[in-house]
């Protein structure tokens, strides 16, 4: 067997993910496949380059060595591959934008301003891993990505993605029933929902450990269930759980989106390329979609009127950029 770029990609799948479910989600293939895969590698190459534990995979030291010489090539083979369909199709006129994105209300509008233009509007490909997302980038099956980062869990960027920050801390709201008694309250602080169980989407990167910090560190530990946002709202709306919300998540009359005192769970919103000259592309019209979402939701909109400017040296998403989007924001009523 003599080893090929799709197998160094099968090494650095399971080293980035440490585990071969996920790399196998990763990369679109059945455990079994992957496994298989692995073993026929190691045969190849002569040695164990994993370690299999209950808790996943980790490199053995000739993994890791391995590991070092595949990640430099398979980013230079992904970048040269999609380079070279760019300027093909770009040649023949029939470019074609490939979109991926975690969950967002302002992916309609945005890709709605591309589609604009003339030729060929963009693709979409949806994931609730953003690492997925970015490894996609790097291994040339998406052009760009647009992602979101829980404050503390960090995305693994590849060698070769570039990235550019929309919102560099987005404040995350509290979802819960309308008539839920802290309901009431224009900003609630986590104390207020002492008593109620939470739902989070545990494959969302980054999701399940940042709440669980936040609530840790407010001297809080209550039931947390895994569940999809899809069921968290509708089980929110009947009182029985309570779940995180992205600002813009519109409003429901059996629904109540309430900003966090001191809004202690953020996230950063990024988009990544394979080069600056890409994200020049798309990102003017992904700025524009976003702010146009934000100014539709009364939460945020009512949050980003009360921020402070110089919450800039905290990396609040900021009046600033909210004025050269929407207008002035004491204009905003």
């Amino acid at each position: 067997m003599e080893l090929e770029v799709r197998h160094l990609r099968v090494l650095c799948a399971i080293a980035d993910t440490g585990s071969l479910h996920k790399a196998a989600r990763q990369l679109g293939l059945a455990q079994p496949s992957l496994s298989t895969q692995l073993r026929r590698i190691e045969r190849a190459l002569g040695a164990q380059l994993f370690v299999r534990t209950q808790a996943g995979c980790r490199p053995t030291p000739l993994g890791l060595a391995v590991l070092s010489r595949a990640r430099p090539l398979v980013a230079e083979f992904a970048a040269i591959v999609t380079e070279t369909r760019a300027a093909a199709a770009r040649a023949a006129g029939g470019f074609q934008l490939r979109i991926g994105a975690t969950a967002s209300r302002a992916i309609p509008g945005w890709l709605r301003l591309l589609r604009a233009r003339p030729g060929p509007g963009p693709t979409l490909q949806m994931n609730v891993s953003g690492n997925a997302l970015l490894a996609m980038v790097a291994a040339g099956r998406l052009d760009m990505a647009f992602v979101h980062e829980v404050e503390g869990s960090p995305l693994r960027i590849p060698p070769g993605v570039c990235l550019r920050v929309l919102v560099e801390r987005e404040p995350q709201f509290v979802t819960l029933a309308a008539d839920h008694p802290a309901a009431a309250q224009p900003e609630l602080s986590l104390a207020d929902l002492a008593g109620d169980r939470w739902m989070v989407d545990s494959t969302v990167d980054g999701e399940w450990d940042g709440l669980s910090r936040v609530l840790r560190a407010a001297g809080l530990n209550p039931e947390m269930l895994h569940g999809d946002y899809l069921t968290a709202y509708s089980l929110a709306a009947t009182g029985e759980v309570v779940t995180v919300s992205q600002p813009t998540a519109h409003p429901r009359p059996d629904l109540a989106i309430r900003p966090l005192k001191g809004d202690p769970i953020g996230v950063r919103l990024l988009l990544a390329a394979h080069t600056e000259a890409e994200l020049d592309e798309a990102y003017p019209e992904l700025e524009e979609a976003y702010w146009a979402v934000a100014r539709e939701a009364p939460a945020y909109r009512e949050w980003l009127k009360r921020a402070d400017p110089r919450d800039a040296r905290d990396g609040r998403a900021l009046p600033a950029r909210w004025a050269t989007a929407a207008g002035p924001a004491d204009a905003l009523t």
